[in-house]
């Protein structure tokens, strides 16, 4: 008997400013984490005093909260968000 179940998993590239800070990284991935989304990729550079992030993340939920979130963080700067590309999985088991 084969089942077939589509997920659609939504890509997003947020790029995000935040300050310096000992362990900012951890807590912007860690929010991340919360809201449902998995890292894809991450590019960090770091320009006077500030970290500025690329990533491309992976999620069904609604991307909107996960960038409400990050912009409440006191280390953030400034969060951009991409326009979405939706991606079809099909797992026939």
């Amino acid at each position: 008997m084969k089942v077939e179940s589509s997920h659609k998993t939504s890509n997003y590239t947020i790029t995000c400013r935040m300050n310096h800070e000992a362990a900012a990284l951890e807590r912007l991935c860690q929010v991340v984490r919360i809201r449902g989304f998995r890292i894809a990729k991450m590019a960090v550079e770091t320009a006077d005093g500030a970290l500025d992030i690329a990533l491309t993340i992976q999620g069904t939920r609604p991307v909107a909260m996960l960038q409400s979130q990050l912009e409440k963080l006191h280390t953030v700067a400034e969060v951009k968000l991409a326009a979405p590309v939706v991606a079809a999985a099909t797992r026939i088991a």
